[in-house]
């Protein structure tokens, strides 16, 4: 795993490349550390649920590029695209019925988890213009990481890239779920 500061991630072009390769990043959100990849290669998504001992049916949340990523492959309503306009980008998580399937990413009921963070290193992944695998960088059940020396050394071990922003005093998205036009909380 190589480790880079955030400020030098933000101009290296061999990150950028990584990142749309596919390769697995530990980074920062605005709310805590995360590890994700470009959905893409299913072989770093496959190695990021082996190493949290996540369920294979459970799909993972994605940061998208847009908010017209969300019109373009969601069914939202022009209610609920109020809300999310109000909330992203932001330390959220919205569920919405996806238009098509997307491995990993989308669940058997065809919803997906859906963030737009406000944060430095994440706004530069978004800049590719592609989708990225999220969820938080602990074991499956386990409290969330606020550090990379804290990182479970299973996790560490499948990562290429560590991106260091410091200690991140955040806690997990909030989640609404808003496939219909009645609004859920499903995780304050």
């Amino acid at each position: 795993m190589k480790t880079v500061k955030l400020s030098k991630a933000l101009k290296s072009r061999e990150v950028k490349q990584a990142i749309s390769e596919g390769r697995i990043f530990i980074y920062p959100t605005d709310t805590l550390y995360g590890i994700g990849c470009n959905p893409d290669n299913r072989k770093s998504v496959e190695k990021i649920m082996k190493a949290k001992g996540r369920e294979k049916d459970k799909p993972f949340s994605v940061i998208v590029p847009s908010k017209e990523w969300i019109s373009e492959n969601t069914r939202i309503t022009k209610e609920n695209r109020n809300f999310v306009d109000v909330l992203l980008p932001g330390p959220y998580t919205v569920i919405l019925k996806a238009k098509e399937r997307i491995p990993y990413v989308v669940s058997k009921e065809g919803s997906v988890g859906i963030r737009i963070p406000k944060n430095e290193f994440c706004d530069l992944i978004r800049s590719l213009g592609i989708i990225f695998v999220t969820t938080s960088v602990n074991l499956s059940e386990e409290e969330p990481v606020y550090s990379i020396k804290d990182v479970p050394k299973e996790i560490k071990e499948i990562a290429d890239y560590a991106i260091d922003s410091g200690r991140i005093e955040g806690r997990s998205s909030r989640v609404f779920d808003i496939r219909t036009n009645e609004l859920k909380i499903a995780r304050w």
